[in-house]
């Protein structure tokens, strides 16, 4: 089974091939582009399937990272995960960018993972040791975050880790697109579709004050 891999749900855009019976990635294409992930993102699958010298057709699964993230970005990736599921007649698989940054660590320790969800906020969840997840994904102010990082003695990693420590500025906020793959492969499609993960709420609102009355 070759699994497809696709990273939109921060500023960098991803795909990538798959192998899970030799646990490697055939080929990966993608930058970090910040925006227009949906007039790129295709353009990377085609880079991705022509590194790996695979089809199309030979795909076996799509994972897809579900956030949290770019509102936006998100929605790019979803909606074209399932899109190629649909007409490949394939499973997909949404990974979540908290579990793949967690993942990334490869655990030995129970792990704080903090993204920086900017405006302040901070999304964060708690892994234990080995890798499970000890606690639902989040959204915290900067403040709280700061209080809930101080509680224990979690490892901390993620994009925010340097804020929440000492204050500076966030790190980049990419997951590693082999890792989404490999978390892509192991996950049973059933109990997690790839629906987005959103921990706030979008910044477009409908403007009740300006609704016209409907005859």
């Amino acid at each position: 089974m070759i699994v497809l891999a696709i990273d939109t749900a921060g500023t960098g855009c991803h795909a990538a091939l798959y192998d899970p019976d030799r646990d490697m990635v055939l080929g990966a294409a993608g930058a970090d582009i910040g925006r227009g992930h949906a007039e790129r993102l295709m353009e990377f699958v085609d880079g991705a399937l022509d590194a790996a010298g695979v089809d199309l057709h030979a795909v076996g699964r799509i994972a897809v990272t579900i956030g949290p993230g770019s509102f936006t970005g998100i929605r790019v990736g979803v909606a074209a995960a399932r899109g190629l599921s649909l007409a490949l007649g394939v499973p997909a698989v949404g990974v979540s960018s908290l579990v793949a940054l967690a993942a990334d660590r490869k655990a030995g320790a129970p792990l704080l993972v903090a993204m920086d969800a900017k405006r302040g906020d901070v999304y964060w969840q708690r892994f234990a040791a080995d890798g499970t997840e000890a606690s639902p994904p989040a959204i915290a102010t900067l403040e709280d975050a700061c209080a809930i990082a101080a509680e224990g003695e979690d490892a901390l990693v993620g994009s925010a880790a340097a804020l929440l420590r000492e204050g500076t500025p966030a790190e980049g906020d990419g997951v590693s697109i082999a890792t989404v793959a490999r978390l892509g492969a192991r996950l049973d499609p059933q109990a997690h579709l790839p629906k987005p993960l959103y921990l706030r709420g979008p910044d477009a609102k409908p403007q009740a004050g300006f609704a016209i009355r409907r005859a």
